[in-house]
């Protein structure tokens, strides 16, 4: 494969194939390796989410936002956390990059995470600790068909001094 930071891409439709375990490591290895502000690593948790009826009430209470993917990272962060949502997003790019590497797709989800704090029997069942908010899903699995990866240089107005 080539560059898995070039190859990453939103997917939004997956195959019903599960996500093997050895992979899951993987980016639970990538989750664990994030950067975050001044080493608070207590300011971040992940849920890894496999379960087939936790993922339908996650899907029920997002109204799909994760667009049925059988693998979820639900990454939270201390409410009182000033870095919180920024370091949630460097770990979800740690996993997303690792997804890429392994061949799956991935998608950030921002909605379906705001959505989920307001359901806090679901939070409890996810083991999001009191205090902690979810910030960012990231939704992973095989994907449904072929992904297109257009090019993707030149995007971004860059200055160079």
């Amino acid at each position: 494969m080539e560059n898995p930071i070039l190859q990453r891409r939103a997917v939004r439709k997956y195959a019903l194939t599960p996500v093997a375990g050895p992979d899951i490591e993987k980016m639970v290895a990538a989750f664990e390796a994030a950067p975050c502000r001044m080493h608070q690593v207590e300011d971040m948790q992940a849920t890894v989410v496999t379960d087939e009826a936790l993922l339908k009430k996650i899907a029920t209470a997002s109204s799909n936002a994760c667009y049925g993917a059988p693998l979820l990272f639900v990454i939270s962060t201390k409410k009182t956390s000033p870095f919180g949502d920024r370091d949630a997003s460097a770990a979800a790019e740690n996993v997303m990059v690792q997804a890429a590497a392994l061949d799956l797709g991935s998608v950030y989800v921002m909605s379906g995470a705001q959505t989920l704090n307001g359901h806090p029997d679901l939070l409890k069942e996810l083991g999001v600790d009191d205090g902690y908010a979810v910030t960012v899903i990231v939704a992973i699995g095989h994907p449904a068909g072929k992904v297109d990866t257009p090019d993707r240089t030149h995007r971004y107005k860059l200055v160079r001094r």
